[in-house]
Formats: structure tokens, sequence, C-alpha cells
């Protein structure tokens, strides 16, 4: 992504046109710059994509704001969009295209194997290992420090990043691009215990990674014990997560930084697995479950379900209950007092009971 505030020298109203977009306010304003709604300065335009944070509008520098066709005012002139997120990543490409140079040609200290297969234009950086029956695909640009294990596949213009191993037999996609750091392919976490003793259980299976899959940095993608670890289509992984052997994740979905997911569980498509949540293995999430931050998921999720908490329920029973957690010292302190109060009518009850017998004796 370009700086923040690089020169663009456009009016509002010409943007507009670039992206399909609707004018309010003065489509003549000059837009010279393009930033983040806190960073903003005059001349820039920024986008609101949250509701959340639409008390920014009253506070931003920026000249103008994509937002939502819902918005209906705004204390400065906007372009309302479908969808201000992609419009802003759209004016971006258009206006200010990434300037980032990648590399060509085959280094020579690169090494490549016996019977591996280039496609055209590859580039391999310094030190990069291509192993024997390895295929990489047209214009694939593998950075320096990278290996490709033996018989792996890799499509046409991936992207891998530093310092990545893509282990043997794996299978990539096209388009796909792997972050530094990042292992495809290692063995599952497969051990069998007899006498108190653990013994190694071969992972014989492999990693399928289908087109357009991005992976963060740090990811560790478990080569299946049989059989293939499979991540779909157009999923989306951030830094830090851990797959499993023998783990599906359907198409479209989105895994975010420290979450973990224990083997043979099958994700659905369009699926959401927030910060830190883990999962149990062998269990099935439906498509278009969200599974929010820490959550603890240990059984089966339904299609278009949103679970929270540990472990894992309805979001909406969940937010109940921790609302009743919170009310704990209050309620302790109110059955102390009803407990006092208890004692003290019971020594009534017990003083009067007492005087009556007096009385009758």
């Amino acid at each position: 992504m370009p700086e923040a505030g690089s020169s663009i020298h456009k009016t509002l109203k010409e943007i507009a046109q670039l992206i399909g977009g609707e004018v309010v306010g003065d489509g003549n304003v000059a837009i010279t710059g393009i930033s983040g709604i806190r960073e903003a300065e005059e001349g820039d335009l920024t986008f609101l994509a949250n509701p959340r944070y639409a008390p920014l509008m009253d506070t931003t520098k920026a000249s103008a704001i994509i937002t939502s066709r819902q918005t209906t005012s705004a204390p400065k002139p906007m372009i309302r969009t479908d969808n201000p997120s992609m419009a802003f990543a759209r004016i971006i490409s258009i206006l200010m295209p990434n300037d980032q140079r990648y590399p060509s040609g085959i280094h020579p200290t690169a090494i490549i194997g016996k019977n591996a297969k280039l496609g055209q234009d590859v580039a391999l950086q310094p030190y990069v290992v291509i192993d024997d029956d390895a295929v990489i695909g047209d214009r694939t640009i593998i950075y320096a420090g990278s290996y490709v294990g033996n018989r792996a596949k890799i499509g046409s213009d991936c992207l891998i990043y530093p310092n990545v191993a893509i282990r043997e037999k794996v299978e990539i996609g096209n388009r796909v691009i792997v972050h530094s750091g990042t292992v495809i392919g290692s063995d599952g976490f497969g051990f069998a215990t007899v006498d108190g003793e653990h013994h190694k259980i071969p992972q014989i299976g492999t990693v399928l990674i289908e087109d357009d899959v991005e992976i963060g940095a740090n990811v560790t993608i478990d080569r299946a014990r049989f059989g293939k670890t499979v991540i779909g289509k157009g999923t989306k992984i951030d830094n830090l997560v851990q797959i499993a052997h023998n783990v599906i994740v359907g198409e479209n979905s989105i895994i975010i930084a420290q979450a973990g997911i224990s083997g043979s569980t099958v994700i659905g498509k369009n699926v959401t697995i927030a910060g830190q949540a883990g999962l149990v293995g062998h269990i099935t999430i439906g498509d278009n479950a969200v599974l929010a931050a820490q959550a603890g998921v240990t059984k089966p999720v339904p299609a278009n379900t949103c679970v929270s908490g540990y472990p894992a329920r309805q979001h909406d029973e969940a937010k109940r209950l921790n609302a009743f957690v919170s009310r704990l010292p209050q309620i302790v302190d109110e059955l102390k007092k009803l407990g006092e109060k208890f004692q003290q009518l019971e020594k009534k009850v017990s003083d009067g009971t007492a005087a009556d017998n007096k009385k009758r004796g």
C-alpha cells in the first residue's frame, strides 16, 4: 500500500466516477492524498466502513469521506458507495499503484534438483532450494532462503516470501501468497502411547492449498496422516495460525491470528474464526459460521451461527452468562445480607416461641 498522503490531483467528482460512487456535497473539492480517518490531513480522502467509528467524521481533518449508501449526512463532502472498504482499495490501486519491485531471474546460488520443472519467468532469489521433481508454475516468485520439497507443486503467479518451507508432495494452486516463516506440510501431531512411551505415527498424506489463498507469517499447516489437509479457494489466513492434520477449510473463510484447529475438523465455506479461537478435533463448523475471539469450540457449530465463550455457545446466550458472571460479587453480597436478615427473623421467631412456651408453663 502506498504511503498515506502521497500526492494525487483529482476532484472528488472525478474520483467518484472512477468507482461508480455518488457525491454528496461539493464535488469540486480538491483531493491530493489518501489516508486513514484518524491520520488524515486537509486535502486527503478517507473512508468510513464501520458505523462504530462514525463519531470520527466530526474530528477528522480529511477533506472528504467515502461512506456506505446508508450514510445520509456527514460534516464533510462524501462519496456514497456499496462497499466503502473495497471502494477505497480500488481508488488506491488506480491512483496510487503499488510500486513494490519484484525480483526476476534465477540467482546463481539457487539450488534446483533433478527433474525439477520451472515455468516461464519464474524468479528464484538467493539460496532458494527446489528439490527433485518439484514443479513451479509460470511467473511464480520465490524469495531468499525458501525451500520447496520433493515432488511439491506450486501453481502460476504465486508469491512465496523469504524463509518459507513447503514440504514434499505439497500442492499449491495459482495466485497463492505465503508470507515469511510459514511451514506447509509439517508432520501431523500423531503419536501412539504404549506403556507410557509415545511412538510416532507416520504422516504420509499431504496438503492442498487451492487458488487465491493468502497465508500469513509463521503459520503452520500440517500434512494429513492419510489423504490431504485442504485449504479452500480464496481463504485468507492471518499470522501465527496452527492448522492440524486432515483439517479441511472451505472456500473464502477467514482465520485470524493465534487460532488453532485440531485434527480432522471440517470448516465450511465463508466461516470466520477470530483471534485465539481454539477448536477440538473431529467436529464440523457449518457454512457462514462466526467463531468469536477466544472461543473454545468443543462441539459442532451449525451453519449461520455465531458462537463465543468457553465452552463456546450461541453468542446471545454467552453474553447473558457473562452478564450474570459479572454480577456475581453483587449477588454474593445480597445473599449475605439475606442470610443475616434470615438469622434475625429466625432469632425473633425462636425468642417469641420461647416466650409463649413460658407463659403457657
